[in-house]
Protein backbone atom coordinates (compact mmCIF):
# COMPACT_ATOMS: atom_id res chain seq x y z
CA UNK A 1 0.00 0.00 0.00
CA UNK A 2 3.01 2.83 0.78
CA UNK A 3 4.99 1.49 -1.94
CA UNK A 4 1.66 1.66 -4.26
CA UNK A 5 1.16 5.38 -2.80
CA UNK A 6 4.71 6.51 -3.05
CA UNK A 7 4.03 5.69 -7.04
CA UNK A 8 1.27 7.36 -7.30
CA UNK A 9 2.54 10.58 -5.61
CA UNK A 10 5.80 10.14 -7.68
CA UNK A 11 4.01 9.82 -10.60
CA UNK A 12 1.51 13.27 -10.23
CA UNK A 13 4.71 15.17 -9.41
CA UNK A 14 6.81 14.59 -12.18
CA UNK A 15 3.49 15.05 -14.60
CA UNK A 16 2.48 18.05 -12.67
CA UNK A 17 6.22 19.46 -13.48
CA UNK A 18 5.63 18.03 -16.85
CA UNK A 19 2.90 20.32 -17.20
CA UNK A 20 4.56 23.29 -16.25
CA UNK A 21 7.58 23.47 -17.85
CA UNK A 22 7.16 25.19 -21.75
CA UNK A 23 6.78 23.18 -24.54
CA UNK A 24 8.55 25.32 -26.93
CA UNK A 25 11.30 22.80 -27.02
CA UNK A 26 9.39 19.59 -28.30
CA UNK A 27 8.00 19.05 -31.46
CA UNK A 28 4.41 17.88 -32.23
CA UNK A 29 5.53 14.19 -31.84
CA UNK A 30 7.21 14.60 -28.37
CA UNK A 31 10.65 14.70 -29.48
CA UNK A 32 13.06 17.47 -28.57
CA UNK A 33 13.58 20.62 -31.10
CA UNK A 34 16.87 22.42 -30.74
CA UNK A 35 16.71 25.98 -30.57
CA UNK A 36 14.48 28.19 -32.89
CA UNK A 37 17.01 30.24 -35.47
CA UNK A 38 17.59 33.82 -35.15
CA UNK A 39 16.37 35.83 -38.15
CA UNK A 40 19.65 36.32 -40.18
CA UNK A 41 19.22 39.88 -40.41
CA UNK A 42 20.35 40.15 -37.12
CA UNK A 43 24.16 38.94 -37.75
CA UNK A 44 24.79 41.60 -40.46
CA UNK A 45 22.85 44.55 -38.12
CA UNK A 46 24.99 43.55 -35.36
CA UNK A 47 28.36 44.17 -37.43
CA UNK A 48 27.03 46.95 -38.60
CA UNK A 49 26.46 48.25 -34.88
CA UNK A 50 30.35 47.79 -33.97
CA UNK A 51 31.72 50.01 -36.83
CA UNK A 52 32.93 53.03 -35.84
CA UNK A 53 31.55 56.13 -36.60
CA UNK A 54 34.05 59.30 -35.74
CA UNK A 55 36.97 59.19 -37.70
CA UNK A 56 39.67 58.68 -34.86
CA UNK A 57 42.18 59.62 -37.59
CA UNK A 58 42.00 63.05 -38.26
CA UNK A 59 43.15 63.65 -34.75
CA UNK A 60 46.74 62.54 -34.07
CA UNK A 61 47.08 63.32 -29.99
CA UNK A 62 44.85 62.92 -27.45
CA UNK A 63 42.08 65.49 -26.95
CA UNK A 64 41.13 65.49 -23.50
CA UNK A 65 37.79 66.83 -21.98
CA UNK A 66 38.93 69.44 -19.50
CA UNK A 67 36.41 71.08 -18.31
CA UNK A 68 31.99 70.70 -19.58
CA UNK A 69 29.91 73.14 -18.62
CA UNK A 70 26.08 73.46 -18.89
CA UNK A 71 25.23 77.38 -18.98
CA UNK A 72 21.82 79.00 -18.50
CA UNK A 73 20.22 81.89 -19.46
CA UNK A 74 16.22 82.26 -19.03
CA UNK A 75 14.99 79.08 -20.57
CA UNK A 76 17.98 78.92 -23.06
CA UNK A 77 20.66 76.37 -22.63
CA UNK A 78 24.17 76.21 -23.67
CA UNK A 79 26.88 73.31 -23.69
CA UNK A 80 30.83 74.45 -23.43
CA UNK A 81 33.34 71.72 -23.67
CA UNK A 82 37.25 72.65 -23.12
CA UNK A 83 40.39 70.43 -24.10
CA UNK A 84 43.34 70.38 -21.44
CA UNK A 85 44.90 72.43 -24.88
CA UNK A 86 42.64 74.99 -24.79
CA UNK A 87 40.27 73.69 -28.10
CA UNK A 88 36.41 75.03 -27.32
CA UNK A 89 33.35 73.93 -28.32
CA UNK A 90 29.62 74.95 -28.33
CA UNK A 91 26.15 72.95 -28.64
CA UNK A 92 22.88 75.14 -27.80
CA UNK A 93 20.54 72.75 -25.70
CA UNK A 94 17.20 71.67 -26.13
CA UNK A 95 14.39 72.78 -24.46
CA UNK A 96 13.77 70.18 -22.55
CA UNK A 97 16.61 70.99 -20.09
CA UNK A 98 14.21 72.75 -18.12
CA UNK A 99 13.19 69.90 -16.35
CA UNK A 100 16.40 67.76 -17.67
CA UNK A 101 19.56 69.91 -16.49
CA UNK A 102 20.31 67.53 -12.73
CA UNK A 103 20.95 65.01 -15.13
CA UNK A 104 23.23 66.63 -17.48
CA UNK A 105 24.80 67.91 -13.86
CA UNK A 106 24.45 64.43 -12.09
CA UNK A 107 24.57 61.72 -14.56
CA UNK A 108 26.65 62.84 -17.15
CA UNK A 109 28.91 65.83 -16.55
CA UNK A 110 31.49 63.72 -13.92
CA UNK A 111 31.80 60.67 -16.56
CA UNK A 112 33.21 62.90 -19.61
CA UNK A 113 35.99 64.78 -17.39
CA UNK A 114 39.14 63.83 -18.36
CA UNK A 115 38.23 61.37 -20.77
CA UNK A 116 39.72 61.57 -24.41
CA UNK A 117 37.36 62.85 -26.93
CA UNK A 118 38.58 60.89 -29.78
CA UNK A 119 37.00 57.56 -28.06
CA UNK A 120 33.42 59.76 -28.52
CA UNK A 121 32.19 56.18 -30.45
CA UNK A 122 33.18 54.48 -27.32
CA UNK A 123 32.07 56.73 -24.35
CA UNK A 124 28.50 57.45 -26.12
CA UNK A 125 28.45 53.14 -25.12
CA UNK A 126 29.88 53.27 -21.68
CA UNK A 127 27.68 56.36 -20.44
CA UNK A 128 25.37 54.09 -20.33
CA UNK A 129 26.69 51.90 -17.54
CA UNK A 130 28.09 55.18 -15.66
CA UNK A 131 26.31 55.27 -12.77
CA UNK A 132 23.70 52.85 -13.90
CA UNK A 133 22.36 55.71 -16.52
CA UNK A 134 20.66 53.05 -18.32
CA UNK A 135 18.04 52.98 -15.80
CA UNK A 136 17.50 56.72 -17.07
CA UNK A 137 16.80 55.59 -20.61
CA UNK A 138 15.07 57.59 -23.63
CA UNK A 139 14.37 61.10 -23.83
CA UNK A 140 15.62 62.14 -19.76
CA UNK A 141 19.28 60.42 -20.66
CA UNK A 142 19.22 61.40 -24.65
CA UNK A 143 18.86 65.12 -24.30
CA UNK A 144 21.29 65.93 -21.67
CA UNK A 145 23.55 63.46 -23.45
CA UNK A 146 23.03 64.78 -27.30
CA UNK A 147 23.87 68.40 -26.01
CA UNK A 148 26.88 67.07 -24.92
CA UNK A 149 27.81 65.12 -27.66
CA UNK A 150 26.85 68.06 -29.97
CA UNK A 151 29.88 70.58 -28.03
CA UNK A 152 32.48 67.65 -28.62
CA UNK A 153 31.69 67.61 -32.26
CA UNK A 154 31.73 71.15 -32.55
CA UNK A 155 35.48 71.27 -30.83
CA UNK A 156 36.89 68.09 -32.85
CA UNK A 157 35.16 70.05 -35.97
CA UNK A 158 37.36 72.97 -34.67
CA UNK A 159 40.45 71.10 -33.97
CA UNK A 160 40.43 69.30 -37.25
CA UNK A 161 38.95 71.84 -39.58
CA UNK A 162 36.21 70.10 -40.54
CA UNK A 163 32.15 69.88 -40.34
CA UNK A 164 30.39 67.78 -37.79
CA UNK A 165 29.39 66.03 -40.69
CA UNK A 166 32.77 65.28 -41.83
CA UNK A 167 33.63 64.01 -38.99
CA UNK A 168 31.54 61.32 -39.20
CA UNK A 169 30.95 60.16 -43.04
CA UNK A 170 31.73 62.11 -46.79
CA UNK A 171 29.50 64.85 -47.85
CA UNK A 172 26.70 63.58 -49.67
CA UNK A 173 23.98 66.64 -49.83
CA UNK A 174 25.25 69.52 -49.72
CA UNK A 175 21.76 70.82 -49.59
CA UNK A 176 19.07 69.29 -47.96
CA UNK A 177 15.35 69.76 -48.91
CA UNK A 178 12.93 70.24 -46.51
CA UNK A 179 9.05 69.63 -45.45
CA UNK A 180 7.30 72.00 -43.29
CA UNK A 181 6.00 70.04 -40.22
CA UNK A 182 2.64 71.88 -38.69
CA UNK A 183 0.50 70.83 -35.90
CA UNK A 184 -2.66 72.09 -35.07
CA UNK A 185 -4.93 68.96 -34.55
CA UNK A 186 -6.96 69.88 -32.16
CA UNK A 187 -8.33 73.19 -33.65
CA UNK A 188 -11.73 72.58 -36.55
CA UNK A 189 -10.58 71.76 -39.84
CA UNK A 190 -11.08 75.19 -41.63
CA UNK A 191 -8.62 76.44 -38.80
CA UNK A 192 -5.91 74.12 -39.07
CA UNK A 193 -6.27 74.45 -42.66
CA UNK A 194 -5.88 78.11 -42.63
CA UNK A 195 -2.89 77.54 -40.12
CA UNK A 196 -1.09 75.11 -42.72
CA UNK A 197 -1.76 77.36 -45.46
CA UNK A 198 0.38 80.63 -43.61
CA UNK A 199 3.11 77.92 -42.61
CA UNK A 200 3.69 77.04 -45.88
CA UNK A 201 3.79 80.02 -47.72
CA UNK A 202 6.01 81.34 -45.07
CA UNK A 203 9.00 78.99 -46.01
CA UNK A 204 7.44 78.28 -49.60
CA UNK A 205 7.46 74.61 -49.02
CA UNK A 206 6.96 72.11 -51.17
CA UNK A 207 6.65 69.12 -48.66
CA UNK A 208 4.03 69.04 -45.88
CA UNK A 209 3.48 66.73 -42.95
CA UNK A 210 0.21 67.20 -41.19
CA UNK A 211 -1.26 65.96 -38.32
CA UNK A 212 -4.15 63.22 -38.16
CA UNK A 213 -5.97 61.60 -35.40
CA UNK A 214 -5.30 62.57 -32.17
CA UNK A 215 -2.30 62.14 -29.43
CA UNK A 216 -1.56 58.61 -28.19
CA UNK A 217 -5.14 58.84 -27.20
CA UNK A 218 -6.63 55.45 -28.55
CA UNK A 219 -9.58 56.06 -28.58
CA UNK A 220 -12.01 58.16 -31.24
CA UNK A 221 -10.71 60.66 -33.23
CA UNK A 222 -10.81 64.58 -31.69
CA UNK A 223 -14.28 65.77 -31.94
CA UNK A 224 -13.87 68.25 -29.11
CA UNK A 225 -13.73 70.78 -31.69
CA UNK A 226 -14.95 70.09 -34.51
CA UNK A 227 -17.41 67.39 -36.29
CA UNK A 228 -16.89 63.54 -36.16
CA UNK A 229 -14.63 62.13 -38.87
CA UNK A 230 -12.30 65.53 -39.01
CA UNK A 231 -9.39 63.69 -40.70
CA UNK A 232 -11.38 61.93 -43.54
CA UNK A 233 -11.86 65.18 -43.87
CA UNK A 234 -8.67 66.74 -43.43
CA UNK A 235 -7.09 63.98 -45.77
CA UNK A 236 -8.49 64.64 -48.53
CA UNK A 237 -9.07 68.63 -48.26
CA UNK A 238 -5.20 69.03 -47.74
CA UNK A 239 -4.32 66.97 -51.21
CA UNK A 240 -7.09 68.85 -53.18
CA UNK A 241 -5.77 72.75 -51.46
CA UNK A 242 -2.10 72.04 -52.39
CA UNK A 243 -2.14 69.87 -55.55
CA UNK A 244 -1.08 66.88 -56.76
CA UNK A 245 2.65 68.53 -56.88
CA UNK A 246 2.97 68.95 -53.20
CA UNK A 247 4.60 65.87 -51.18
CA UNK A 248 2.22 65.28 -48.12
CA UNK A 249 2.87 63.15 -45.69
CA UNK A 250 1.30 62.53 -42.22
CA UNK A 251 1.44 61.71 -38.42
CA UNK A 252 -0.67 59.77 -36.34
CA UNK A 253 1.58 59.80 -33.10
CA UNK A 254 0.29 56.86 -31.71
CA UNK A 255 -3.58 57.71 -31.56
CA UNK A 256 -5.15 54.16 -33.38
CA UNK A 257 -5.48 50.39 -32.99
CA UNK A 258 -4.13 48.33 -36.28
CA UNK A 259 -7.62 47.63 -37.59
CA UNK A 260 -7.94 51.74 -37.53
CA UNK A 261 -4.40 52.78 -38.82
CA UNK A 262 -5.03 50.42 -41.42
CA UNK A 263 -8.37 52.00 -42.54
CA UNK A 264 -7.17 55.25 -42.45
CA UNK A 265 -3.79 54.27 -44.09
CA UNK A 266 -5.98 53.06 -47.10
CA UNK A 267 -7.16 56.34 -47.28
CA UNK A 268 -3.79 58.40 -47.68
CA UNK A 269 -2.65 55.60 -49.77
CA UNK A 270 -5.93 56.99 -51.83
CA UNK A 271 -4.79 60.59 -51.71
CA UNK A 272 -1.18 59.95 -52.23
CA UNK A 273 0.79 60.37 -49.26
CA UNK A 274 3.83 59.99 -48.31
CA UNK A 275 4.55 58.12 -45.50
CA UNK A 276 2.20 57.23 -42.36
CA UNK A 277 4.45 58.15 -39.18
CA UNK A 278 3.84 56.44 -35.84
CA UNK A 279 0.22 54.93 -36.93
CA UNK A 280 0.05 52.55 -33.71
CA UNK A 281 1.69 53.55 -30.55
CA UNK A 282 5.51 53.97 -30.91
CA UNK A 283 6.30 50.91 -28.28
CA UNK A 284 3.89 48.20 -30.00
CA UNK A 285 6.67 46.92 -32.55
CA UNK A 286 4.59 44.07 -33.66
CA UNK A 287 1.72 45.98 -33.70
CA UNK A 288 3.77 48.27 -36.24
CA UNK A 289 5.05 45.68 -37.93
CA UNK A 290 1.00 44.09 -38.84
CA UNK A 291 0.25 47.80 -39.81
CA UNK A 292 2.87 47.55 -42.57
CA UNK A 293 2.07 44.60 -43.45
CA UNK A 294 -1.99 45.80 -44.31
CA UNK A 295 -0.36 48.60 -46.40
CA UNK A 296 1.33 49.57 -49.12
CA UNK A 297 2.23 53.19 -47.91
CA UNK A 298 5.64 53.17 -46.23
CA UNK A 299 5.48 53.30 -42.37
CA UNK A 300 7.79 55.90 -40.44
CA UNK A 301 8.73 55.42 -36.68
CA UNK A 302 11.59 56.33 -34.66
CA UNK A 303 10.84 59.77 -32.43
CA UNK A 304 10.16 57.74 -29.17
CA UNK A 305 12.51 54.86 -29.28
CA UNK A 306 15.47 55.05 -27.52
CA UNK A 307 17.32 51.89 -28.41
CA UNK A 308 19.55 50.64 -30.48
CA UNK A 309 18.38 47.45 -30.14
CA UNK A 310 14.43 48.64 -30.52
CA UNK A 311 15.63 50.01 -33.98
CA UNK A 312 17.86 46.91 -34.99
CA UNK A 313 14.30 44.78 -34.06
CA UNK A 314 12.37 47.30 -36.33
CA UNK A 315 14.38 46.79 -39.70
CA UNK A 316 15.06 42.98 -38.86
CA UNK A 317 11.79 42.41 -39.09
CA UNK A 318 9.94 44.89 -41.60
CA UNK A 319 8.13 46.78 -39.14
CA UNK A 320 9.30 50.37 -40.36
CA UNK A 321 10.32 51.59 -44.18
CA UNK A 322 11.62 54.98 -42.50
CA UNK A 323 13.62 55.25 -39.31
CA UNK A 324 13.22 58.65 -37.49
CA UNK A 325 15.70 59.16 -34.97
CA UNK A 326 15.88 62.19 -33.26
CA UNK A 327 19.30 63.85 -32.80
CA UNK A 328 18.39 65.27 -29.67
CA UNK A 329 16.08 62.47 -27.83
CA UNK A 330 18.38 59.81 -28.92
CA UNK A 331 21.69 60.75 -27.67
CA UNK A 332 23.48 62.41 -30.73
CA UNK A 333 24.15 62.02 -34.23
CA UNK A 334 26.52 59.14 -33.52
CA UNK A 335 24.25 56.88 -32.12
CA UNK A 336 21.43 57.91 -34.88
CA UNK A 337 23.80 57.31 -37.53
CA UNK A 338 24.06 53.90 -36.72
CA UNK A 339 20.37 53.71 -37.02
CA UNK A 340 20.47 54.94 -40.22
CA UNK A 341 23.63 52.82 -41.37
CA UNK A 342 21.26 49.55 -40.04
CA UNK A 343 18.30 51.03 -41.83
CA UNK A 344 20.16 51.30 -45.32
CA UNK A 345 21.72 47.65 -45.24
CA UNK A 346 18.12 46.56 -46.06
CA UNK A 347 17.02 49.00 -48.27
CA UNK A 348 14.77 51.46 -45.67
CA UNK A 349 15.24 54.69 -45.85
CA UNK A 350 16.00 57.59 -42.55
CA UNK A 351 15.02 60.95 -42.19
CA UNK A 352 15.30 62.64 -38.66
CA UNK A 353 12.58 63.70 -36.33
CA UNK A 354 13.50 67.18 -35.19
CA UNK A 355 12.18 68.60 -32.07
CA UNK A 356 12.95 71.65 -30.35
CA UNK A 357 16.06 73.05 -29.73
CA UNK A 358 17.22 77.13 -30.88
CA UNK A 359 19.44 75.30 -33.41
CA UNK A 360 18.01 71.98 -33.88
CA UNK A 361 17.16 72.77 -37.90
CA UNK A 362 20.97 72.85 -38.18
CA UNK A 363 21.95 69.64 -36.44
CA UNK A 364 19.58 68.08 -38.60
CA UNK A 365 21.27 69.44 -41.46
CA UNK A 366 24.76 68.34 -40.61
CA UNK A 367 23.33 64.61 -40.25
CA UNK A 368 21.33 64.66 -43.24
CA UNK A 369 24.45 65.77 -45.16
CA UNK A 370 26.20 62.15 -44.78
CA UNK A 371 23.54 60.24 -44.81
CA UNK A 372 23.72 56.78 -46.65
CA UNK A 373 19.73 56.92 -47.54
CA UNK A 374 17.88 60.11 -47.14
CA UNK A 375 14.19 60.75 -47.28
CA UNK A 376 13.54 63.60 -50.74
CA UNK A 377 12.27 65.65 -47.92
CA UNK A 378 13.21 66.25 -43.91
CA UNK A 379 11.34 67.74 -41.31
CA UNK A 380 11.64 71.42 -40.67
CA UNK A 381 10.08 73.49 -38.20
CA UNK A 382 10.82 77.07 -39.39
CA UNK A 383 14.14 79.45 -38.69
CA UNK A 384 13.14 81.26 -35.08
CA UNK A 385 15.60 81.15 -32.55
CA UNK A 386 16.53 83.36 -29.94
CA UNK A 387 20.16 82.11 -29.76
CA UNK A 388 22.47 84.60 -31.31
CA UNK A 389 25.09 84.22 -34.17
CA UNK A 390 26.44 84.09 -37.64
CA UNK A 391 27.13 81.69 -40.39
CA UNK A 392 29.89 82.55 -42.58
CA UNK A 393 28.83 80.07 -45.58
CA UNK A 394 25.38 79.48 -45.60
CA UNK A 395 22.34 82.06 -45.08
CA UNK A 396 20.48 79.85 -43.85
CA UNK A 397 17.59 80.63 -46.00
CA UNK A 398 14.74 78.32 -47.15
CA UNK A 399 15.09 78.41 -51.49
CA UNK A 400 12.96 76.66 -53.60
CA UNK A 401 12.64 74.18 -50.74
CA UNK A 402 16.67 74.01 -49.95
CA UNK A 403 18.75 74.92 -47.60
CA UNK A 404 22.40 74.78 -47.95
CA UNK A 405 24.66 73.08 -45.11
CA UNK A 406 27.03 74.70 -43.35
CA UNK A 407 31.09 74.21 -44.02
CA UNK A 408 32.55 75.84 -41.62
CA UNK A 409 34.13 74.12 -39.17
CA UNK A 410 32.03 72.26 -36.24
CA UNK A 411 28.56 73.34 -36.55
CA UNK A 412 29.73 75.92 -38.97
CA UNK A 413 28.23 78.99 -37.04
CA UNK A 414 29.81 81.43 -34.23
CA UNK A 415 27.92 81.93 -31.50
CA UNK A 416 28.12 85.93 -30.51
CA UNK A 417 30.35 85.98 -27.08
CA UNK A 418 27.76 88.85 -25.58
CA UNK A 419 24.90 85.98 -25.68
CA UNK A 420 26.79 83.41 -24.62
CA UNK A 421 28.33 85.88 -21.85
CA UNK A 422 24.50 86.31 -20.50
CA UNK A 423 24.55 82.75 -19.24
CA UNK A 424 25.58 81.31 -16.06
CA UNK A 425 27.33 78.12 -15.01
CA UNK A 426 23.92 75.43 -13.59
CA UNK A 427 25.42 74.28 -10.74
CA UNK A 428 24.89 70.68 -9.27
Amino acid sequence: MKANRRQFVKANLFGSLAAALPLSGLGTDGSRRGPKSPNPRYARLDEILKQPVLKRELFTTPVIIETLELLRYQDNFLCRVRSRDGAEGISVGHSGLNALYPIFSHNLQPFFLGKDARDLDLLLEKVFIYGFNFRYNGISLGTPLATIEFAILDMLGRIAGKSIGQLMGEIQHPEVVVYQATEYREKPVEESLDLIKRDVAEYNARALKIKIGGLMFMTTDINAVGPPGRTEKMIPLVRKTFGDQMALFADANGFYSVEEAIRVGKLLEEYKYGFFEEPVMFDWHEETRQVAEGLSLPIALGEQEYSLHGFRRLIANDAVEIVQPDNYYFGGMIRSLKVARMAAAFGKSCTPHMSGGGLGFLYMMHFVSILPNPMPHHEFKGLKTSVQFECKTSPLKVVDGKMKVPTGPGLGVDIDPAYVSKHQTVKA
